[in-house]
């Protein structure tokens, strides 16, 4: 169940198609006996080692991690440019005012040099990593600018204070503070707006404690989980997470394996049994043979395809990058053509004037807020209703999308379980009786069946108390006295293998429609009753899937539960595609699929195993009420758990997009015109674009996208 990638060569999965990591069967659930699992499939896992030092690397996406705190810079940088701005001219455009003084041209070069290396600095490292991976976007065009503002105010500093007889050289340092500046508060907008990237890596491994009880002879010894090897023993004491993954080789106890395989049942896990790193164990004691620690565990498994995800995912382009890529090529290429030009028809100086006045124009102000002004308010609106975005690309996903693969429990479903049948079998007990017996035993239990009986006998307003030394005994289930008597909740298995009769047609009747079933005997080992649970459809998922038809988007359901039990939910959801029996890898490997069939995919889910899936689609979405984990590894988070929420996320990701590429064009669609101009090439007829006047086109274009980003609305869905 349960949270990005663009290009995989398969190897780094290959090995994890050995293991067998299967989800919850509800079809053939049995009350306290309850885990799908194939053990003895369930091999050794590769990979990294996942210990909470060596969990944080690998997880920036793009270059936002490398440049460093955008606010900090944003302010110095805003100071240390005030002083250029009083005191340097506007494009050539002299002040009304002269608030000059001896040696404040110097004054402007020294501060107008340290802007150039501390403000810049994001972009130079942006720009860098963009020339590294021959992709020039946004940071390589900032570069080009600034460098060229600086490098040429540098030149005309030189000729204006040091070369005599020649005609005074106009700088751009006001052109170089303005641009670092507005370049810089974009970028902090646009973070800011995005929230801070979390790491999942981190969360999973803070689901491993930090020791383990290790057996050494007759003691018990505490030790860190890094140093835990295979083949030792270890103790896990009630109410504590299972250090590593291992087989027990004593006790008994419910294992709530919620937190790893993002299903909600706890499992009764015995003798011979395959535990999970991760998990955390009920009220008994177990002792585990540990056989799976670091790179053979479970969680690292997981934990690599997030990671690998990730750095996939991040070669994603947005519209803005891919925007500006064009800008800096065409810019570069008409500046050389203005330089070459104008050197054979005038002289040096005309011949840099234009190639300068082409590269500085090329590098809009409004194009650094173009896209960070319309996130910053996509992102608002979304927070009011119930939407996180976390990464601005998945809006630009959206327009692509004709898949959506949703994990079925705790995303469709409730994830909760709730009663759907009580009937009693004996004359001499009613069907509210039969209830209060099972809730008596089970009062005291965290299980989430015990929690579903609990919860009908408050609904039917029902008196009840606890049974006498109730307790869950191996091959069996819930034992206890009340009232003098002995009673037990057991599985239709436990009734079969001891050839207790019991009516087999209504429990395969009840059982294919999702049903687990626990039965109530006597000491006399007499069918008293049976109580049926199923967990519940949220009321809302049919019309979200009936939506997305109309949207023209294919809906794919995943599930690690069995067949029957999947399409009885896609039954009451309408037409969906089922997909079920599936381990972890297996959710991750179809989303590969359709993207390799030229889909674009977005994946809704929430528990630990949906991560990779969630971090390799196109668009990951995570239920709100799901782990940290696969929260972390989403791009979308939905705050109120609800999955019509999406509609909500499509709707106005298209209306987002509208705006981007409205803003993207008032922000450098100018340039079709002003490139030209600046480079002369109607100079001829008198028309050329002065610096001046690219200064004010360029002004009022941020004027006009800041304007038209307010503007942006959600039509929510109902």
């Amino acid at each position: 169940m349960g949270v990005k990638y663009m290009k995989n060569n398969g190897k780094e999965n290959s090995k994890m198609e050995r293991h067998n990591i299967l989800e919850m069967n509800h079809g053939e659930m049995q009350h306290h006996d309850m885990s799908d699992m194939n053990h003895d499939q369930m091999g050794h896992h590769d990979m990294q080692e996942m210990n909470h030092s060596q969990m944080g690397h690998d997880m920036s996406a793009g270059h936002m991690h490398h440049m460093g705190n955008f606010k900090q810079k944003f302010w110095i940088s805003f100071v240390v440019a005030l002083p250029i701005f009083i005191l340097s001219s506007f494009m050539g455009i002299e002040l009304p005012f002269d608030l000059s003084f001896p040696g404040s041209d110097w004054l402007v070069l020294l501060l107008g040099t340290f802007l150039f290396f501390y403000g810049g600095q994001p972009f130079y490292t942006g720009a860098w990593q963009e020339i590294r991976e021959k992709s020039p976007a946004m940071m390589t065009l900032i570069t080009l600018g600034i460098s060229v503002a600086y490098i040429y105010s540098l030149y005309a500093f030189i000729m204006n204070h040091f070369i005599t007889g020649v005609p005074h050289v106009m700088d751009f340092f006001w052109e170089l503070a303005s641009l670092i500046v507005i370049m810089l508060l974009g970028h902090w907008i646009e973070m800011n707006a995005t929230m801070n990237a979390g790491n999942a890596l981190e969360k999973m491994a803070a689901l491993l404690p930090g020791e383990a009880h290790v057996i050494e002879g007759e003691k018990m010894v505490d030790v860190p989980l890094s140093k835990l090897k295979e083949g030792q023993q270890v103790k896990v004491l009630a109410g504590e997470k299972i250090p590593a993954d291992g087989e027990i080789v004593g006790g008994i106890s419910s294992v709530n394996e919620s937190l790893v395989t993002g299903e909600s049942k706890a499992i009764l896990k015995k003798e011979k049994d395959k535990v999970i790193g991760g998990s955390l164990n009920g009220d008994g004691t177990l002792l585990v043979a540990v056989t799976g620690i670091g790179e053979n565990s479970y969680l690292a498994q997981v934990g690599k395809l997030v990671d690998q995800a990730q750095k996939d995912k991040s070669k994603a382009e947005s519209i803005a990058d891919l925007v500006s890529k064009w800008l800096f090529y065409a810019a570069l290429l008409i500046g050389i053509i203005a330089f070459l030009a104008w050197l054979n028809l005038a002289d040096m100086s005309t011949a840099l004037n234009r190639a300068v006045a082409v590269l500085v124009i090329a590098c809009p102000h409004a194009l650094g807020l173009a896209i960070p002004l319309v996130v910053s308010r996509s992102t608002s609106l979304a927070a009011a209703h119930g939407l996180l975005i976390r990464n601005r690309t998945a809006l630009e996903q959206v327009k692509h999308l004709d898949v959506i693969l949703m994990d079925k429990t705790g995303t469709l479903t409730e994830g909760v379980f709730k009663v759907n049948e009580v009937k009693s079998l004996h004359s001499d007990y009613s069907d509210n009786e039969v209830l209060s017996l099972m809730a008596q035993l089970e009062a005291n239990s965290s299980h989430p069946l015990a929690a579903g009986i609990l919860a009908e006998i408050r609904n039917r307003k029902l008196k009840t108390g606890s049974a006498s030394n109730a307790q869950t005994v191996k091959g069996v289930g819930i034992t206890g006295t009340i009232a003098g008597h002995e009673y037990s909740i057991v599985t239709a298995d436990y009734l079969k293998k001891n050839n207790i009769e019991f009516n087999q047609v209504h429990f395969a009747a009840l059982a294919q429609k999702g049903n687990s079933i626990s039965y109530l005997i006597s000491s006399s080992k007499e069918v008293l009753g049976f109580v049926a649970q199923g967990d519940q459809v949220k009321p809302e998922s049919k019309a979200f899937i009936t939506e997305l038809h109309k949207l023209g988007i294919e809906p794919v359901m995943l599930t690690g539960d069995n067949e029957l039990a999947a399409q009885k939910v896609a039954q009451q959801l309408g037409e969906i595609i089922v997909k079920a029996n599936l381990k972890p890898e297996d959710k991750e490997k179809i989303v590969r699929q359709y993207q390799n069939e030229s889909h674009h995919v977005m994946m809704i889910g929430d528990g630990v195993n949906d991560a990779p899936s969630l971090m390799r689609a196109d668009i990951g979405v995570a239920i709100g009420a799901g782990t940290d984990v696969a929260i972390d590894s989403a791009d979308v988070i939905l705050v109120k758990s609800n999955p019509k929420d999406v509609l909500n996320f499509l709707y106005l990701a298209k209306a987002t997009n509208r705006k981007m590429v409205e803003n993207l064009w008032w922000g450098a669609g100018y340039n079709i015109v002003a490139l030209p101009l600046a480079a002369g090439l109607l100079a001829g007829i008198g028309l050329i674009l002065s610096p001046a006047v690219g200064a004010i086109v360029m002004s009022l274009s941020t004027i006009i996208v800041a304007l038209n980003a307010m503007t942006l609305k959600l039509e929510v869905s109902d």
